[in-house]
């Protein structure tokens, strides 16, 4: 928790006691459900949460924003970013019926009223987002194949409508037939060397009416 109030300070109270919940929420849920890894659940604010805050480091949403977030397991990266952007909009889905199941009890002892949760698969998704969400859920080509059809045709960002995708390790190959995507390398907002091989990455997409 200290490294969250580190590296974004100016959360209110509720932010706070939201992220401090988090905790007993996904480790009374992981007792029942395993959706993280025994391994990663002691390490749940870097390994989760920190990393899918990183998206906010490259691209701090809008209030009005709409996001979908694609093979969101638990709940991440959608739902501390729906903490830390109570103005956006989040949808999450997975295929995964148990783990929407968590994830609609985490957003509901949290009492988020800006998550939408659901077992979708993404090309069943419908309305337009500005931003694509998701933690190396599948290789790029695919993920792009799945939701080309779902950019906002209306820009309000600094980075334009598209996917912030969470990544890690060499990318060269995956990345060959998008040159318009960007990659930034979450070491250089956070320290932890967890982070060290870790990547955002920018891919902006056009509307398709």
């Amino acid at each position: 928790m200290d490294e969250i109030l580190k590296h974004f300070p100016y959360l209110t109270d509720i932010q706070k006691e939201q992220f401090l919940k988090l905790e007993a929420l996904y480790h009374d849920w992981n007792a029942k459900i395993n959706v993280i890894s025994r391994k990663d659940i002691d390490q749940l604010y870097t390994k989760h949460v920190l990393h899918s805050l990183a998206i906010a480091k490259v691209q701090p949403f809008e209030p009005g924003t709409y996001v979908l977030d694609v093979g969101t397991g638990g709940g991440f990266p959608g739902i501390p970013l729906a903490i830390l952007f109570p103005e956006t909009r989040f949808y999450l889905i997975d295929i995964i019926l148990k783990k929407i199941n968590v994830v609609k009890a985490v957003t509901e002892g949290l009492e988020l009223k800006n998550v939408k949760a659901e077992q979708l698969r993404a090309e069943l998704v419908k309305g337009d987002f500005d931003f694509i969400i998701s933690r190396a859920v599948t290789n790029m080509p695919d993920f792009v194949s799945w939701i080309k059809d779902k950019i906002k045709k209306q820009q309000k960002h600094e980075l334009k409508n598209g996917i912030l995708y969470l990544k890690g390790g060499d990318l060269t190959e995956e990345l060959k037939d998008f040159p318009k995507a960007t990659e930034y390398n979450i070491s250089d907002f956070f320290s932890d060397e967890f982070f060290e091989t870790k990547k955002v990455v920018h891919l902006p997409l056009k509307f398709k009416a």
